[in-house]
């Protein structure tokens, strides 16, 4: 079965609006722990938008899935403009800090919105090797966000990842008009031939109760989804959404 990540970064957006501390992150952490989450996700940008350091530190020690720590392995440390915020210490500093049970390494920077695209490994490859070996020293599982191409896979397989995550915005985006059959042979070709060399198969990205039960993807393990989750929470709270993204991947709790 797929497991269903849920991503905090919205909530924490919420928070951040003010100078409080609510909603408290780990709170609301627990509370979609316990209404039967998988696993957590958190993806902390060098200007701690959304997510903090901090934050990712006391998820930590404070829950008993899956944390997935999400980011940029080639941001350095930053300093914070807030004097109530701690700095950002740098992604790879971060993870070996917090050493979660996965990390998911995303080509993104200051100037994009959200993530919009997966890595280039014609580009980064030789450059995250390195990188996905000192991940695995510190215990850490590594997946890599990436198109769905599935010429892409072997690479990423031989420079040492353990799973790629599947950029879905374009699969959502077709689905809203109903023209998604045909991207989403993409993916699945992408996932086959990610199987084919030995890696693990996570999604993410713009999916949501309406498009989730349409992604048909057999090899997948994990997806990750929050600004969806964060709407529906508002509309139905977190029991029922959580059960409704369950139920959306063939699961009842």
């Amino acid at each position: 079965m797929t497991d269903l990540s849920i991503n905090l970064n919205k909530i924490a957006l919420i928070r951040n609006s003010r100078d409080t501390h609510l909603p408290d992150v780990v709170e609301m952490a627990t509370s979609i722990i316990a209404a039967g989450a998988d696993g957590i996700t958190v993806h902390p940008r060098p200007d701690q938008r959304h997510i903090r350091a901090e934050d990712c530190l006391a998820l930590k020690h404070k829950i008993n899935v899956e944390l997935n720590l999400e980011g940029n392995p080639f941001t350095e440390p930053r300093a914070s403009d807030r004097a109530t915020v701690s700095d950002y210490p740098g992604f790879l500093s971060l993870v070996e800090q917090v050493k979660p049970a996965q990390v998911t390494l995303v080509p993104d920077g200051d100037e994009q919105l959200t993530s919009d695209h997966g890595f280039d490994l014609t580009q980064d490859g030789d450059r995250l090797r390195p990188i996905i070996d000192q991940l695995h020293q510190w215990g850490c599982r590594v997946s890599l966000f990436m198109d769905p191409d599935p010429t892409s896979m072997s690479r990423a397989a031989e420079i040492g990842a353990d799973r790629i995550e599947l950029y879905t915005e374009a699969y959502a985006k077709a689905h809203l008009n109903g023209s998604w059959a045909e991207i989403l042979r993409s993916y699945q070709l992408s996932a086959a031939a990610a199987k084919e060399v030995g890696l693990g198969v996570n999604a993410g990205h713009d999916l949501n109760l309406s498009n989730l039960p349409d992604f048909v993807i057999p090899e997948l393990e994990e997806v990750s989804i929050g600004h969806a989750f964060t709407v529906d929470c508002l509309l139905m709270g977190i029991e029922k959404a959580v059960a409704q993204y369950q139920l959306a991947l063939g699961k009842t709790i």
